[in-house]
């Protein structure tokens, strides 16, 4: 069912949210945009100005490891000054009063944590741009330190086991996170309502939760401005803006 106007998706989804008893939330780029953050993906966004740099690509090359802490550090304005929209509120409230165990994201922002979801309940399936990792060994950076090098000598490389650092972002060519997969698919399976918020549902292996969801017994709700390949098999459908759509659920 598609929602022919805002007041009926909006009372549909209160009667769903209302009747569920386990809620998982999928979450992708379009519920942070009124945040401030960019698609990456969209006509006009971020990786059609700049082609992405692969995995390989940052492993093989000074040259683009560079260019990947050059790009990264151009944006840290548009992270630092970003703030919860009222979609990731309306799902803290959600969480906070026991509908929501946890959240699927394939954001890299850290609203989520910000608006009041525990960081264990908050599964990142692209990664973290917060904060880096040593590609090797695994040992988290902040990125000051990370500046601090970079400035100083260019990319950095582990104080450890002298491997490159990265941020804590999953890259074109680099494996999936074997935890945060396994840990989504459950949660899939066990939630009687997944709400997929803002995302395009084209990226996989990530956009066959939805489905995973609903195979298993669960009501699908898909909220995005824009058709998914996905809206033939969701119970509800609401093409609306995310932030008026979820707005009337932010608690007090």
């Amino acid at each position: 069912m598609i929602a022919s106007d805002l007041r009926s998706g909006v009372e549909r989804l209160g009667d769903m949210i209302a009747e569920a008893t386990i809620i998982v939330p999928f979450t992708g780029a379009g519920i942070s945009t009124e945040c401030g953050i960019p698609d990456f993906r969209s006509p006009g966004g971020l990786w059609t100005r700049n082609r992405p740099i692969p995995f390989d690509e940052f492993v093989a090359s000074v040259e683009a490891r560079d260019e990947a802490w050059r790009r990264r550090f151009a944006m840290e304005a548009t992270f630092a000054a970003a703030k919860p929209g009222r979609g990731h509120r309306a799902l803290a409230s959600l969480y906070k009063v026991g509908k929501i165990p946890a959240v699927i994201t394939q954001n890299i922002d850290n609203l989520h944590q910000v608006s009041g979801f525990a960081a264990d309940h908050v599964v990142e399936l692209h990664g973290n741009t917060t904060y880096a990792r040593c590609i090797g060994c695994g040992q988290a950076y902040d990125l000051p330190w990370v500046k601090a090098r970079f400035e100083a000598s260019g990319a950095p490389d582990c104080t450890i086991c002298d491997e490159p650092v990265k941020t804590a972002t999953i890259s074109f060519g680099q494996a999936m996170p074997e935890d945060e997969m396994r840990r989504a698919a459950e949660l899939s399976q066990a939630c009687d309502l997944f709400i997929a918020i803002g995302s395009s549902l084209v990226v996989w292996p990530a956009a066959g939760f939805p489905q995973l969801a609903k195979n298993s017994g669960a009501q699908l709700v898909i909220i995005n401005n824009e058709p998914t390949e996905q809206d033939d098999m969701a119970d509800l459908v609401i093409r609306f803006d995310i932030g008026e759509t979820l707005g009337p659920f932010v608690g007090n």
